[in-house]
């Protein structure tokens, strides 16, 4: 008996080797956690067993892999942010000039120490002065700026159309389907690891309306998938590998924003469905890991792990909470602009642009370069002007920080802001999802910090001419009383929360960026009033919104109401397995013609009594096992009546090839194989409960029984078509709504035009053809 489950444990392994996911299909959950525990009871009952030095040290290392993987994870993790800040700063600066006495050094570590007091720095060499035309030749520098962005964005989508084109976008709505069961063979390679890693410090550097930050989750998947590969445990369970994946996400947030527990809320709220105790646990010590690497590393030689971490030491007052309710708003409405007209571009860049990726980057980049430059609001790295945007004046050291800090000059500093804030916004709609590594954090941010730091300096000039204002009364004549860089502070917050969706995420990880208590309630409040305004336009974010346009197999984890029985979704027309009568070539042709991930079993064709389910990577690998070994033939039978006086254990698999199939040349029996116990429900049960069931359990495959008798299945693929035919139904409704509306206010106008002597203005506008409004309506 020992022998014999010593022998399933090694076939069950050879099977889950065996076992292929195809690409853009789903991950059993069910079955996967059956092998795993197959695999863990193997390994205890050899321990029972065998208790020598190589029993123990086999133990030991089985305990601690998954921590190993987590922690070299995590280590590249933070490693691998580290040279994308210091090449991406590189980058950015070499459009504005190189260091004459090293040129690997950006302008910060170049006049490091060696400014002047003016702030000119003579080892910084612009462009003008290479040409001999003095160091403020506008109109040169700005051709050598656009000139170099165009280069980095042209590049970069080169390099991603012919190495990679799984490294181009965000990769947050892929990711969110893998972490939920969904197979894309190759996007998370080394290959795709390494183009997006290259890839995203020219497109950042080119000064496009994205950021790192989303690509960041991606590359640290591709990370975490990389290594965790290399070790057989994550090889064959994919419920592993999404706990490390989870973690990994965790960690591309957390290097991203300098927020270790930023980054684990964020991979709790927006990435995985599934988020178990000892994935968080994983997940806080892979952010953890990858956090102290990249501190370690310290990239900006500041002690900062981002460039726009800053500290606050001023109190909130009461009024201007009726201003964090305006940057809510505000927050909002981006939110539900940037996802409906991004939308659009995206299915315009679908259906004209498929074939022009490198193309359209470069001229996105050249005309993003020409409109930013004269803006020093939008010429500037992102991440560097949200740390400018986010500081304070008082206590600046002299520091004037673009104007910001002026005593004089609002008007014109607002006008600024105010154009940088809408240009970045036209920006970010057209250019997110082109076919470059890009994210739309970053982005957002920037254009909530603008339009923060213009409220915070209209606010400020109004309070300093009217300091007897009732609203300012609670202000300390001798302090500063408004800080317009906490309006910024909270303007990044409530864009990012708009367009993503998230909240609490935010809130920690704009507390971890500032280590300020006072500052969470007032961002607490900005990003409710955006969550509220930007759901009245819709509840789902942008991520969301580009898994539904891709027609990824996701359900999100949403609460839906139907109200009908699963019998509406199921597919009655099945290819079934009979128990008895079936050949080999039968099989092999059904195999052959159709791409179905299982097959049904029942006792005939005709009375479909219930037997059990097998999957297709086991038939096929059956037989295959069976034409090289018994010399199988076309005409061999094959049985699927599995024999349940047997022990079910014995009968899953055995490693013996004389025991694999059972039979003979003439007769095979896969009964063993058969799956008996597969989710089986009522069709009269509710569609909720059942896309609970996909939630919750991730069965590839729910089964409709009823008296015995297999009368249909669902998958996750059948549940989001219901669902898209309700939503189209829906929209259609609307339409006909609005048609009616229209209709009936043309009779009106057209009435009041023949009452008035005025014929035939009106008439003419209603001039649709009866038989389309007819079809319309359904007639």
């Amino acid at each position: 008996m020992t022998q014999a489950r010593t022998s399933t444990a090694q076939l069950e392994e050879e099977l889950a080797q065996i076992r292929r996911y195809e690409d853009f299909s789903t991950i059993d959950w069910v079955k996967d956690a059956i092998i795993e525990r197959y695999r863990q009871s193997s390994i205890q009952t050899q321990n029972r067993n065998d208790t020598s030095w190589r029993a123990w040290r086999k133990l030991t290392y089985e305990t601690t892999q998954t921590w190993i993987v987590v922690t070299l994870v995590g280590a590249a993790i933070g490693l691998n942010s580290a040279l994308i800040a210091i090449v991406t700063d590189w980058l950015s600066d070499i459009k504005l000039g190189y260091c004459s006495e090293a040129w690997w050094l950006n302008q910060k570590f170049c006049c490091w120490e060696i400014e002047a007091r003016d702030g000119s720095c003579e080892n910084w060499i612009h462009w003008s002065q290479a040409l001999h035309m003095g160091p403020d030749v506008f109109v040169v520098k700005w051709i050598f700026y656009v000139f170099w962005a165009t280069l980095f964005a042209t590049t970069c989508a080169y390099l991603v159309k012919v190495f990679a084109p799984y490294a181009a976008g965000s990769g947050i709505s892929e990711i969110k389907c893998i972490l939920a069961g969904f197979v894309m063979r190759g996007f998370l390679g080394s290959w795709t690891l390494m183009m997006k890693s290259v890839g995203l410090t020219m497109a950042v550097a080119s000064n496009l309306s994205i950021g790192k930050e989303g690509p960041s989750v991606h590359m640290a998947c591709c990370v975490g998938n990389v290594i965790s590969r290399c070790f057989q445990k994550f090889r064959t369970s994919k419920a592993e590998m999404r706990e490390i994946l989870t973690a990994s996400s965790a960690a591309g947030v957390a290097v991203a924003f300098g927020s270790p527990i930023g980054g684990v809320l964020f991979a709790l709220e927006e990435m995985s469905s599934t988020f178990p105790n000892r994935t968080m646990w994983k997940s806080f010590f892979c952010a953890m890991i990858a956090t102290m690497v990249l501190q370690a590393m310290n990239p900006f030689r500041t002690g900062k792990l981002v460039m726009f971490q800053v500290s606050y030491d001023r109190e909130w007052h009461f009024f201007e909470y009726l201003f964090v309710v305006v940057i809510g708003i505000f927050g909002g409405l981006y939110g539900a602009l940037v996802i409906k007209f991004n939308l659009i571009v995206a299915q315009l860049r679908k259906r004209y642009l498929k074939n022009y990726g490198v193309s359209e980057a470069a001229a996105l980049a050249f005309f993003t370069a020409l409109i930013a430059y004269p803006n020093v609001f939008m010429r500037i790295d992102m991440t560097e002007i949200m740390g400018i945007l986010f500081r304070e004046c008082e206590g600046a050291q002299g520091e004037n920080y673009y104007g910001l800090c002026e005593t004089n000059g609002v008007g014109r500093l607002v006008v600024l802001l105010l154009v940088a804030t809408v240009l970045r916004t036209i920006g970010t709609i057209v250019t997110y999802g082109c076919r470059v590594p890009c994210g739309i954090f970053v982005p957002s941010m920037a254009i909530g910090a603008t339009f923060g730091r213009m409220i915070g300096l209209l606010v400020k000039a109004w309070q300093v001419s009217n300091p007897d204002f009732f609203l300012f009364a609670s202000c300390n004549p001798d302090m500063p009383c408004i800080t317009p860089g906490t309006y910024a502070f909270l303007g990044a917050a409530a864009a990012l929360c708009g367009v993503m969706r998230i909240t609490v995420s935010v809130v920690v990880i704009m507390f971890e960026l500032t280590g300020q208590i006072t500052y969470i309630l007032p961002t607490m409040i900005a990003l409710m009033i955006t969550r509220a305004v930007g759901d009245w336009f819709g509840a789902d974010g942008i991520a969301d919104r580009y898994i539904r346009l891709n027609g990824y197999p996701f359900l999100d984890k949403e609460d839906h109401v139907f109200g009908v029985p699963v019998s509406h979704v199921m597919q009655s027309e099945m290819t079934v397995m009979t128990a008895t009568g079936m050949k080999f070539k039968e099989i092999d042709e059904i195999l052959r013609n159709t791409n179905f991930q299982g097959f049904p079993v029942v006792q005939d064709n005709k009375s479909m009594a219930f037997i059990g389910y097998i999957g297709r990577s086991e038939l096929r690998y059956l037989l295959d096992k069976a034409r090289s070994v018994y010399k199988a033939h076309d005409t061999t039978g094959v049985r699927f009546s599995p024999d349940t006086n047997e022990d079910p254990e014995v009968l899953t698999s055995t490693s013996d090839v004389d025991h694999v199939i059972p039979g003979s040349s003439d007769f095979l029996d896969f009964g063993p194989y058969v799956d008996q116990t597969p989710i089986t429900v009522h069709p009269k049960l509710y569609l909720e409960t059942v896309m609970d069931m996909f939630k919750q359990l991730g069965p590839r495959v729910v089964l409709l029984e009823q008296g015995g008798k297999l009368v249909g299945l669902v998958t996750i693929k059948d549940v989001l078509r219901y669902m898209a035919r309700i939503e189209t139904s829906n929209t259609t409704d609307e339409a006909i709504d609005d048609m009616e509306q229209s209709d009936c206010m043309r009779s009106l106008m057209a009435w009041i035009s023949r009452r008035s002597g005025r014929t035939g203005t009106y008439t003419q506008l209603n001039s649709q053809p009866e038989e389309e409004i007819h079809e319309l309506h359904g007639r």
